[in-house]
């Protein structure tokens, strides 16, 4: 790609150039990938279909599930692509999509997580008012104006490419176009993008950690106010599964930007964003339904369900 030329085709360089290494590579990929779909949709269809799972806790982690099946599906399928069909190539307006939603569904998951601490704090701060406060119209109102936060929220990161011009060297030594990856190509002045990404990180990061890390404060010192061990146990256990997503979230997110300060080797920063856009999402269908009693019945309901509809379908093709 020329310089002021965004016709051409990005290079994304991905992981190795090794046939064997690529073929188990897909298949990891692959797996994981729709052991992701899979595991959030469950959560989705347990939610809708049971009715005890009616409440805004449930209401919002089915928002999540669906916001990690769209981050993951930015990147894993070119991923996959490439791979299966030994091309590296993505078009400039690939490039400037993938980075659109990638920053859409991040943005989403961040805004999301710091919702159901808010949910988690009303829980245990007030429970007497609990279900007056978090009543339906205030739960719809949070999860689209995540949503809305979001759509905007990641303009202007592509926007700052568009202006940008690129040199011939177009090589991106990452799976997927990764913002900060993309502006190191650019031959033109890159200050004001990236003043504009650092910005970005600032409002659509630190600030909803901040309103979690607040949230759970108030958690922790209520909980310290409970006289039984009992009732800390049982107070605790209503948010660990939601403290536990966070952490793994945010750890992940700040690992991968730690690995790309502390070192100049792409491939540490390389497998680092894995765990962040594979890992993460993968684990979250986990982590709900196997320290949640209420997920893990409305699962078996929605399974027993869906293995007497696969018998009937297979005997009618029969």
């Amino acid at each position: 790609m020329e310089r002021g030329n965004q016709t051409g085709n990005f290079v994304l360089l991905g992981f190795t150039d090794d046939p064997d290494l690529q073929s188990l590579l897909f298949g990891f990929f692959l797996s994981m990938y729709l052991v992701t779909v899979t595991g959030n949709l469950l959560i989705i269809l347990a939610v809708i279909s049971d009715s005890h799972l009616h409440t805004p806790m449930y209401f919002l982690l089915s928002n999540l599930s669906l916001a990690d099946i769209g981050f993951t599906s930015t990147t894993i399928p070119k991923a996959l692509r490439n791979i299966h069909t030994h091309s590296k190539g993505i078009t400039f307006a690939g490039c400037v999509s993938q980075v659109y939603f990638f920053l859409l569904f991040g943005c989403q998951d961040n805004l999301l997580l710091t919702v159901m601490a808010y949910d988690r704090f009303v829980a245990i701060c007030h429970p007497l008012h609990y279900m007056d406060i978090m009543n339906p119209q205030l739960c719809l109102l949070m999860a689209l104006g995540s949503l809305l936060v979001s759509v905007l929220g990641a303009l202007p990161g592509p926007l700052t490419i568009l202006r940008l011009s690129f040199c011939t060297n177009i090589e991106i030594p990452h799976f997927f176009c990764d913002l900060p990856a993309v502006l190191k190509l650019a031959c033109s002045d890159t200050l004001i993008s990236h003043i504009v990404l650092y910005s970005e990180t600032i409002v659509l990061s630190l600030f909803p950690l901040t309103g979690i890390l607040f949230s759970y404060s108030q958690i922790f010192s209520s909980i310290l106010r409970i006289s039984s061990d009992r009732g800390k146990y049982k107070a605790f256990s209503t948010c660990g599964s939601h403290l536990l997503v966070v952490s793994l979230f945010y750890g992940t997110g700040l690992g991968v930007y730690q690995s790309s300060v502390a070192t100049q080797s792409s491939r540490i920063a390389l497998m680092a964003s894995v765990m962040y856009t594979m890992v993460t999402p993968m684990l979250n269908p986990f982590i709900y339904s196997l320290r949640n009693r209420d997920i893990k019945v409305a699962l078996g309901r929605v399974l027993s369900k869906m293995v007497p509809l696969g018998e009937r379908i297979n005997a009618h093709l029969l």
